[in-house]
């Protein structure tokens, strides 16, 4: 399944996030990164997916 988060974290980095910890600090986290920047916010989610 980790496969599948991560693939979706590549395509839209927030909706990774949200998938693996819901709507919380890490997501609000995620998608200021992504709104930062597309890059951070793959490097983010994906961090968040392998770290949990």
């Amino acid at each position: 399944m980790d496969i599948v988060r991560i693939i979706v974290a590549i395509i839209l980095p927030p909706l990774g996030v949200f998938l693996q910890v819901g709507i919380g600090k890490d997501f609000w986290i995620n998608i200021l990164l992504t709104f930062l920047g597309y890059i951070p916010g793959i490097v983010h989610a994906v961090w968040v997916i392998a770290r949990k």
